[in-house]
């Protein structure tokens, strides 16, 4: 199954198999698996994942994060989103700070990791190229978020967005669904907030942040404290 037949998917368990189960990219396919295969040297005994990344968390979750796609050596290893490398480690800290997770790190499936209330999912859910999935890639996947959404929204409160490309394709996915946005569309900062309105009138808090990723954190761009107020504010 791709991500094109995702209206017939009704629930986050059987979206997750489907992701799984994807082979729509064929770059990202070739990426994914070639990775798995060579790895990097500090895991070179670990068995890699090497396949679509699901979300991660309960299907009842008030907060919804949003994020890019998985690394290549974290998720893509490990078969969690945000797990086995340091943007995880940023992010799981501060959700387990937030009393959003039941840990403080994330470094593999059977590690123990539960979040509370949130769920993390990812606009593109194979690991690209240098962190670059092509326009088509992000349009092919683009379904697998939107049904996500859908699944999430009868629980739903808020979304916490890291980085702008996440920003931009919640936008998208929140238009196709048809949300009342303000206008003119607001623009990706850290700490930026907007409001939007379900078809069933609805509201959901949308919240922005710098990705956890090393060039954010090591440059100080995004330091814990900004990470652990953007989740303190979108968790409301």
């Amino acid at each position: 199954m791709g991500a094109n037949s995702t209206s017939r998917i009704k629930s986050i368990a059987d979206l997750d198999r489907a992701v799984i189960k994807c082979t729509a990219c064929p770059r990202l396919v070739d990426w994914r698996q070639e990775v798995a295969i060579t790895k990097r040297k500090s895991y070179e005994n670990e068995k890699y994942w090497g396949k679509p990344v699901p979300g991660f968390g309960p299907a009842d979750a008030k907060l919804i994060i949003v994020g890019l796609a998985p690394g290549a050596h974290g998720a893509n290893r490990t078969g969690r989103i945000f797990t086995g490398d340091s943007s995880g480690d940023w992010l799981y800290k501060a959700l387990h700070k937030a009393g959003l997770a039941k840990i403080p790190t994330s470094k593999a499936k059977d590690d123990g990791q539960e979040l509370i209330d949130t769920r993390i999912i990812c606009a593109v859910r194979c690991a690209p190229p240098d962190n670059k999935p092509s326009i088509e890639e992000k349009i092919t996947c683009a379904p697998f978020m939107k049904r996500e959404i859908e699944l999430l929204l009868p629980t739903a409160k808020s979304f916490l967005v890291l980085g702008n490309f996440a920003w931009t394709a919640l936008i998208s996915q929140l238009i196709e669904l048809e949300f009342e946005i303000p206008k003119p569309k607001p623009k990706f900062a850290h700490g930026a907030k907007f409001e939007v309105i379900s078809p069933q009138g609805k509201k959901f808090k949308v919240v922005g942040s710098y990705h956890p990723s090393q060039q954010n954190t090591f440059t100080g761009k995004l330091t814990e404290k900004m990470l652990l107020g953007a989740i303190k504010t979108a968790r409301g």
